[in-house]
């Protein structure tokens, strides 16, 4: 049995081509034991995920990538803000509504080893989401089972097997194929490699591309390997301390950077020749991520920026995120472009 089309994927339809709209999102958490205090984990993020795309979201840990990822996903509440999928504001759905919603927006979790139920068998946790949304019954659920298992590249017998009769690897792609159950349109995938290695990590975003091409899919890719991020991704966007910096199209934003936190960041990448590798020159960062409790006034990254002016305007002013460098290129700083 093949995986079905996507449902509302008429060709007769006039679609939108941004599918995912991001609007202002906030996402504070209270800090245990001091009153008042939070952590701005996301803090006024706005982004377009257009349809078909890969859009790769990157950043250091902490800086608030995957806490976005479980906003869009509604699997944390937005403190403020809009997320629009389709059109419809996910963050005023509820109930059956926000359900058949999530049909359409899945996600890939981190660490395939704890992402799936050891008590559950790799039939049980691919069929969950098909009998949630009664994607199939009976025979059809069965076969729809194994041959989600034969498109991630696993034996179709497997299902009686448990998680833990198989490698990271195997296991990341029976989230995969747990994604693919319902037949989403847009897959978040909250750095979906990371945990595995090298070898098996090419092995996982080959099948993501594939799969993609296959059913038309659009993702939201998180990583902090900016090396797969440029193999995977047709945007990118940088986020810094709960803030986006920076987004371009791949090419621009890897051959020019605005913004010297994306430099910084783009110059810290090995490249696999020792001669190249011996001549470049990282650019050095001073001092360590100020805490999301009491973010630096205004931009983010001044107290750590090589070409901050302060006192001055990187104290000061908040940068918006404007056009900077080439047509595809927004970047949030007051010095875009300037030597550093």
């Amino acid at each position: 049995m093949a995986v079905e089309a996507r449902a509302g994927s008429a060709p007769e339809q006039v679609l939108d081509p941004v599918i995912l709209r991001v609007e202002d999102v906030y996402k504070y958490f209270p800090v245990a034991g001091i009153g008042g205090e939070v952590v701005r984990a996301v803090d006024g993020v706005s982004l377009e995920v257009r349809r078909g795309e890969t859009l790769g979201l990157v950043g250091e840990s902490g800086c608030g990538k995957s806490t976005l990822a479980r906003v869009i996903t509604q699997l944390h509440t937005a403190t403020a803000g809009r997320v629009i999928f389709e059109g419809a504001d996910l963050t005023r759905m509820g109930g059956s509504r926000l359900r058949q919603v999530r049909r359409q927006v899945q996600m890939i979790f981190q660490d395939p080893y704890a992402s799936l139920d050891p008590r559950m068998t790799v039939g049980d946790i691919i069929a969950e989401p098909i009998d949630n949304f009664g994607v199939a019954r009976g025979r059809a659920r069965h076969k729809r089972i194994q041959e989600l298992l034969r498109l991630v590249g696993l034996n179709p017998n497997f299902n009686n097997r448990y998680p833990h009769e198989f490698s990271g690897g195997q296991r990341q792609r029976i989230g995969i194929a747990r994604a693919l159950a319902p037949n989403p349109s847009l897959i978040v995938c909250d750095e979906p490699v990371s945990a595995l290695d090298v070898s098996i990590q090419a092995q996982i975003i080959n099948l993501l591309q594939d799969l993609q091409r296959e059913f038309h899919l659009t993702y939201l890719f998180i990583a902090h390997d900016l090396a797969v991020v440029r193999h995977l991704s047709d945007r990118v966007a940088v986020m810094y301390l709960g803030k986006v910096v920076e987004v371009a199209d791949r090419t621009d934003i890897y051959e020019a950077p605005q913004h010297p936190y994306t430099r910084a960041l783009l110059s810290s990448i090995p490249v696999p020749d020792p001669v190249v590798e011996q001549a470049r020159e990282p650019i050095p960062l001073k001092g360590e991520i100020p805490s999301p409790v009491n973010p630096p006034s205004g931009c983010r990254f001044h107290p750590r920026c090589p070409i901050a002016r302060a006192p001055g305007i990187c104290s000061e002013v908040e940068p918006l995120l404007e056009g900077h460098g080439r047509a595809s290129q927004v970047a949030a700083c007051h010095f875009a472009g300037s030597e550093i």
